[in-house]
């Protein structure tokens, strides 16, 4: 009885596990040989910079490692491997910026990082005067922010939870489509409606027919602004919440009321946190609905419904225009801090919502 030899077909470079493959240096190797020939042929110093010799070495990167792939190991992995790395080369461009306007703000703002800085306003401050802060600008911006935010949250969950757990027809439908036209409404218009409806209608009731230009009246033209933004990621964080928590808690007898509340928004709650503080970021640089209807006084104004009332954007603006040649320092320092400062409310919040055991 004659015995059959079994032989194993030989299998392809694509396909087996023990393909050859790439050593681990040559992808950095590759990288550095294409960055020194786009420094020798490019220039930086003299022809187009180093924008220009950096797209050169990530052209010639990317053809220099298909072309080593594809004689290694293949076609197919030369093309994975390409792709993956234009990839990693659209996150590098997308950081790139990012990381350039941090590095010009600590660069440019640590020039006034002092208690000066921190603890004056610029009131009976002149141009050849070197001192001069921020202080009523933070004020002011924790004070709009603020109420903007005491305001605006409510209403945007309110909102939220109507069109997702109550509402059917033509009411949700009609909330929808404002929450959607508010999206793409510019600052300047929310500012005008404010000066419009409140400073120059509503506020010389109360002000001996003056009008009333306060902090507050800034913080109603933010609330236009932040309300979209938050109804919008709520909406959406509420639709993510599976039906079965929902479903489960009916089933024990749990009124819907309850559930929404206890269940629906503590599961929901790290996503509304983040459309909030999106909506607070945006809101803390804005500068124009400030400008109308707040008035952007130098001195500090603790009092948010009476006089005027500055902010870190505004006084940005404010010393970025000033012909002194101490305001550009006052203006880099300034917009540093606002980016500190909602830097720290963002991952202040963050942190709270994770501590809502639903949430994780």
């Amino acid at each position: 009885m004659s015995t059959e030899t079994l032989t194993r077909p030989a299998p392809t470079t694509d396909t087996d596990l023990r393909a050859r493959r790439l050593p681990r240096y040559a992808v950095p190797a590759l990288a550095l040989a294409a960055l020194a020939v786009a420094v020798a042929v490019v220039r930086p110093g003299d022809n187009g910079g180093l924008v220009l010799a950096g797209a050169f070495a990530g052209l010639l990167h990317l053809a220099g490692l298909f072309a080593a792939a594809t004689a290694v190991e293949g076609r197919r992995r030369a093309t994975d491997r390409t792709f993956s790395a234009l990839i990693h080369s659209a996150f590098l461009l997308a950081v790139l910026p990012l990381l350039s306007v941090v590095w010009t703000l600590v660069q440019k703002g640590s020039a006034r990082l002092d208690g000066n800085f921190f603890g004056t306003s610029m009131n009976n401050i002149g141009p050849r005067d070197a001192t001069g802060g921020a202080y009523h600008a933070i004020v002011g911006t924790l004070m709009q922010v603020g109420v903007a935010t005491l305001i605006t949250v409510p209403l945007g969950i309110a909102a939220a939870i109507h069109i997702v757990e109550y509402g059917r027809g033509r009411l949700a439908a009609t909330i929808r489509f404002f929450v959607d036209v508010m999206t793409g409404i510019p600052s300047i218009v929310a500012g005008l409606f404010v000066l419009a409806f409140w400073v120059l209608v509503v506020s010389p009731v109360f002000n001996d027919g003056r009008p009333g230009f306060s902090g507050f009246a800034a913080a109603l033209a933010l609330s236009v602004l932040m309300l979209p933004t938050i109804v919008r990621s709520t909406e959406e964080m509420l639709r993510l919440v599976p039906a079965p928590l929902r479903e489960g808690a009916y089933a024990l007898g749990v009124p819907k009321w309850k559930t929404i509340l206890q269940v629906v928004l503590p599961t929901a709650a790290p996503g509304i946190v983040t459309g909030v503080m999106l909506s607070v970021a945006r809101a803390a640089g804005e500068t124009a609905p400030v400008l109308l209807v707040a008035g952007g006084g130098a001195a500090i104004n603790f009092n948010p419904f009476q006089e005027s009332q500055s902010s870190l954007a505004l006084f940005v603006y404010q010393q970025a225009g000033d012909a002194s040649r101490y305001a550009p320092d006052r203006a880099w320092t300034a917009a540093l801090t606002l980016v500190a400062l909602v830097l720290l409310l963002t991952v202040t919040a963050k942190l709270l919502a994770r501590r809502n055991p639903l949430s994780r």
